[in-house]
C-alpha cells in the first residue's frame, strides 16, 4: 500500500571533482552538505538530523558524533547505516521514515572520500583478515574483483549470457557519459572496446570495471510543511526496500541478489509496478551489477539480462528503460568507492528536467538502486522508487 505522508527531496549536490589531492575528506563532507543545503533553499540551522556513512578513522561508532560536530549541526536524529556502496539510497529511506515519524523535518545525507587521491587498491587485494568470513575467504584470493566476477560467470554458465551482452551496458554508460563535463570517461567506446579491453578478473574485462574516484555528494529530505515554504521544485519518495543477502553457510544462488526483495517492498509501498519507472538509475560497480539487478527487479525475468540489454534498451532518451544518464559508475563517478549517492543525485536531476538535454527524459517516476557489498559473498540491497509532484 501506498505510504500517505508526502516526503520530499529537496536538495541534491555532486561535487564535480573526481581527484581532490589538495582536500580533506571531511572538508568534502562540508562543501557537498553546503551544495546540497543550497539546492534546497534551506539553512544550516534547519538541519535536524544527519545521515552519513563510510568514515574509516572512526571505526567505533563515533562517525555522526565527530561529523556533526564538524559540520556544526544540532539534530534529534541520527543514523549511519553501513550497506556499502548502498547506504545513501538506505539513507533516504530512513530520513523519510524519520521525517514520517515526527522525528526531524530535514535531514541531511552526506558521502565524501579520497580513494584515487590516497591510491587506494584498485579490488585485485582482499581486505585484512577482521571477520570469520575473511578467515574462509581472503586466504584463497578473495577480492572485489574476483568476487564479481564468480557471479559473472555462474550467470553466464547458467543462462548463456555473454561477454558482448554485458559490454552493451558499458556502451550505454558511455554513450551518456560524453554529454557529462565532469565525467572522468567521456569517450564512447563500442562492445568491441569493451570485450578487447584486459581481461582483468575472467570473465571481466577492464571496461567492465567502474572508475575509482574522489569527490561525494549530498541530499536534503524534507517534510510536507517545509516543503510548502520552498521555492524550488522538489522530488517525493514514494517507496523504499532493502534486503541482505549472504551465502547462508553455503546455500547459495550467485544468480540473484537482494534486488529480489528490495525491489519488491518498494514498489509495494509504493504502490507502483515497473511498468511506472520511466528512467532507472543502477548501481554499476561492474556491468554484471547492472543486469542482474535489472533481472530481480523485475524488468526482465531471470536469465534474460544479456537479450534485454542489448540493442539500445538502457540508452537515453529513446530506449526502452535509460539508465545512468550521467555515465554512472562505470563512466563518470563511484566517488569513495560508493555509488549509491550519485544514483539517487542522476534520479532527481531526470526528475526535476535538470539531466543534460541530450539524455534527459520524459520521466515521472524514477527508480534509484544501490549494491553494497559483493555479488559473491554478501550485500545490501535497496532500491527506492522517486516521483515528479506534478506526476
Amino acid at each position: 500500500m501506498a505510504v500517505e505522508e508526502p516526503v520530499y527531496i529537496a536538495g541534491a549536490y555532486e561535487h564535480p571533482t573526481r581527484e581532490a589531492p589538495d582536500k580533506s575528506t571531511m572538508q568534502l563532507h562540508g562543501e557537498v552538505a553546503q551544495g546540497a543545503l543550497a539546492d534546497a533553499g534551506v539553512e544550516k540551522d534547519d538541519v535536524d538530523a544527519y545521515l552519513t556513512a563510510g568514515m574509516p578513522w572512526y571505526e567505533h561508532g563515533l562517525t555522526p558524533l565527530v561529523m556533526a560536530d564538524y559540520l556544526g549541526l544540532d539534530v534529534s536524529y541520527a543514523d549511519t547505516t553501513d550497506y556499502g556502496g548502498s547506504s545513501y539510497v538506505s539513507h533516504v529511506g530512513h530520513a523519510a521514515s524519520a521525517i514520517r515519524d515526527g522525528k526531524c523535518d530535514v535531514a541531511l545525507v552526506t558521502l565524501a572520500g579520497r580513494p584515487r587521491s590516497e591510491r587506494q587498491s584498485d579490488g585485485d587485494e582482499g581486505p585484512p583478515l577482521r571477520t570469520m568470513q575473511d578467515s574462509f575467504e581472503v586466504v584463497y584470493g578473495a577480492s572485489t574483483l574476483t568476487k564479481y566476477a564468480v557471479a559473472a560467470r555462474r550467470h553466464m554458465h547458467e543462462y548463456g549470457t555473454t561477454s558482448e551482452q554485458l559490454a552493451a551496458i558499458r556502451v550505454a554508460a558511455s554513450r551518456h557519459a560524453r554529454h557529462n563535463e565532469h565525467a572522468m570517461y567521456r569517450d564512447p567506446v563500442t562492445v568491441e572496446d569493451v570485450v578487447e579491453s584486459p581481461l582483468i578478473a575472467d570473465p571481466l574485462h577492464l571496461l567492465d570495471c567502474c572508475v575509482i574516484s574522489d569527490g561525494g555528494g549530498a541530499l536534503v529530505v524534507v517534510s510536507e510543511d517545509v516543503r510548502a515554504d520552498l521555492d524550488r521544485e522538489c522530488v517525493e519518495v514514494l517507496g523504499h526496500g532493502e534486503a541482505v543477502k549472504h551465502l547462508d553457510a553455503g546455500r547459495t544462488d550467485l544468480t540473484y541478489t537482494g534486488a529480489r526483495q528490495s525491489g519488491e517492498r518498494a514498489f509495494a509501498e509504493a504502490g507502483l509496478g515497473t511498468e511506472h519507472v520511466d528512467y532507472a538509475s543502477i548501481y554499476d560497480s561492474f556491468t554484471i551489477t547492472v543486469l542482474q539487478t535489472l533481472e530481480d527487479l523485475g524488468f526482465c525475468r531471470k536469465g534474460e539480462g544479456g537479450t534485454f540489454v542489448e540493442g539500445g534498451t538502457l540508452e537515453a532518451p529513446d530506449g526502452e528503460l535509460p539508465f545512468n544518464t550521467d555515465g554512472g559508475g562505470l563512466c563518470s563517478n563511484h566517488p569513495a568507492n560508493r555509488g549509491g549517492m550519485t544514483k539517487v543525485i542522476e534520479a532527481v536531476r531526470q526528475l526535476r528536467g535538470e539531466a543534460n538535454p541530450e539524455v534527459q527524459v520524459d520521466a515521472d517516476v524514477a527508480l534509484a538502486h544501490g549494491t553494497g557489498g559483493s555479488l559473491g559473498t554478501r550485500h545490501g540491497s535497496v532500491t527506492v522508487l522517486l516521483g515528479r509532484e506534478d506526476r
